[in-house]
């Protein structure tokens, strides 16, 4: 299953706390919790328990380069 970084990266908050995440600033658990409640809380849950909470750390730099949001 991959990741829809597009929606989880849709809007300024959500860049906001990913870019966070992926500079170490919060945990995983934080991450988590940012996101819980909303449609793209299922996403970002996948994303920890398939990855782990350092490979997501990456692969969220990778998105965030991608999209040249950093």
């Amino acid at each position: 299953m991959t990741t829809n970084w597009s929606s989880i990266l849709g809007n300024r908050k959500n860049r906001s706390t990913v870019t966070s995440f992926a500079e170490g600033k919060t945990s995983g658990r934080d991450f988590y919790s940012a996101f819980a409640n909303t449609s793209l809380g299922g996403d970002v849950r996948n994303l920890l328990r398939s990855h782990g909470v350092d490979r997501s750390r990456g692969l969220a730099r990778k998105a965030l380069s991608r999209r040249e949001c950093v």
